[in-house]
């Protein structure tokens, strides 16, 4: 929680450069009514890095698991924590924050780096390396939860396996019959029992053959593809194994298999080696009848190989069951469906955000702060029917408050409505504010922007409109 004093956590450089993507798209929608490309969807994250995606869908939403970069890792990997977020169109993605970090799992060391979760008889199981404290090997921890966005305790208060190698990838096949892959630079697997917690039989090694995963050019040290971040699934009766291939950068590559444990035949490039990052860590589901394809880059302004960012792409398997070679965009999917004005709305339910962060209330969820003059979010798909006259925010701000310019169609599009903010006397100090709106009709992309004096403004807690 931040003090009215507080640092502005996002280097200044980096604040600097999504003003000039805010200032693009302004100039560009000034000349053309369409929204700029600048405004576009992927990465699908903007308030923070994020890497190593793992969606789940759970009752009609995808909730993605990430990794989180530290802001100005330049030089190495620095990750703390894991974050939640879902989303119910593919679009407007709500942050639910970080229920799981290093200091759940007291025998860790370092290093919050790639994992998967699942869910079981109601239960949620997320599976993560990091490092042992006393040895600095890498060990696989579990934590379990009752709810996918947490928050998540250690399920065995010591790792759930250990042999120095990273990237755990979940899968319970059509028999109930639960396994964990894992490994850089070798693939393992163990069938877990039925509790989650614990596994049956040896740990088993896979052969990395060129048949199972492909010729590695120029190395016999490594002869094959495989790299890391193994994701497992099946298709049909047909198992998929989407894998980083090669080193360094990465491409993305994968094998299939009659059954879960092989053998495994190599089927190619899924994703070419692109964008700005080294690495890259695969993700892929079935949602409201489409194919998703999860990824990272380093698109964001300061990205890079330890600034990463996730992304998604929307596919369609081929007519034999191989999936598509695809390129990273900066459209995004298609939205699914729209959003309901109608109802609360959290503030950090967003498709795109410039300058702003996320931080914990008081009472417990999720904020939009770190608002300064300038500053905007973008829910696209909002239906607002044949109209809504009122707009509503929970708002709180310990200096003089702004101004929320809600915009429809693109950030200088038409304004619908303006809506003061006066200072509460503090940034947990909650406050009802509310202002008429007109010409919000149709489905429209909103915007919500912020406007003001000099230094942070106010935060939101959420917003609704009302007929």
């Amino acid at each position: 929680m931040r003090t009215p004093n507080a640092v502005r956590r996002r280097p200044a450089a980096i604040a600097a450069a999504l003003i000039a993507v805010v200032v693009a798209a302004l100039l560009s929608t000034a000349a053309d009514p369409t929204p700029s490309p600048a405004r576009a969807d992927n990465p699908i994250i903007q308030t923070m890095y994020t890497a190593d995606p793992a969606p789940l869908v759970h009752n009609g939403r995808v909730y993605l698991y990430t990794g989180h970069d530290e802001d100005g890792s330049s030089s190495s990997f620095n990750m703390k924590d894991w974050r939640v977020w879902s989303s119910d169109d593919m679009a407007n993605w709500t942050d639910h924050g970080s229920p799981l970090s290093l200091d759940t799992f007291s025998w860790a060391g370092a290093n919050a780096w790639a994992g998967q979760a699942v869910e079981r008889n109601g239960m949620f199981y997320w599976y993560v390396p990091t490092s042992e404290r006393t040895t600095g090997q890498f060990a696989i921890g579990v934590a379990v939860s009752n709810s996918p966005t947490g928050p998540f305790w250690d399920a065995l208060g010591h790792p759930l396996v250990m042999n120095g190698e990273i990237d755990p990838s979940v899968f319970i096949d059509t028999d109930g019959q639960a396994y964990l892959y894992w490994g850089n630079p070798n693939l393992w697997y163990v069938k877990l029992n039925a509790d989650m917690i614990s596994y049956s039989g040896a740990v088993t090694q896979v052969p990395l053959t060129t048949q199972g995963f492909g010729t590695r050019p120029g190395s016999t040290e490594r002869p094959t593809l495989y790299e890391e971040g193994p994701w497992v699934y099946k298709r049909g009766s047909l198992y998929y194994n989407v894998f980083a291939a090669q080193c360094c950068q990465e491409f993305i590559a994968y094998s299939t298999a009659p059954t879960a444990t092989g053998p495994w035949t190599y089927r190619g490039t899924v994703m070419p080696a692109q964008g700005n990052a080294f690495t890259n860590h695969a993700g892929v589901i079935d949602f409201k009848g489409n194919s998703y394809f999860f990824y990272h880059n380093g698109a964001l302004p300061g990205g890079g190989g330890f600034t990463r960012s996730v992304a998604v792409e929307q596919f369609s398997y081929n007519a034999d069951g191989t999936i598509p070679q695809m390129n990273m965009t900066t459209a995004g999917p298609p939205q699914v469906g729209t959003l309901n004005p109608y109802v609360r709305q959290e503030a950090e339910t967003i498709a795109w955000a410039t300058g702003v962060e996320t931080e914990w209330t008081a009472a417990g969820g999720m904020n939009v702060g770190w608002i300064e003059n300038g500053d905007s979010i973008k829910v696209k798909g909002v239906a607002f029917g044949t109209g809504a006259r009122t707009f509503s925010a929970r708002v709180a701000s310990a200096t003089s408050g702004g101004t929320i310019e809600l915009r429809v169609d693109g950030p200088n599009g038409p304004i619908v409505g303006r809506c003061a903010v006066a200072g509460t006397g503090g940034w947990q100090t909650w406050a009802d504010v509310s202002c008429p709106i007109s010409g919000a009709t149709g489905t429209r992309d909103l915007y919500l922007n912020f406007t003001g004096g000099s230094g942070f403004l106010f935060n939101v807690d959420y917003w609704r409109f009302a007929v």
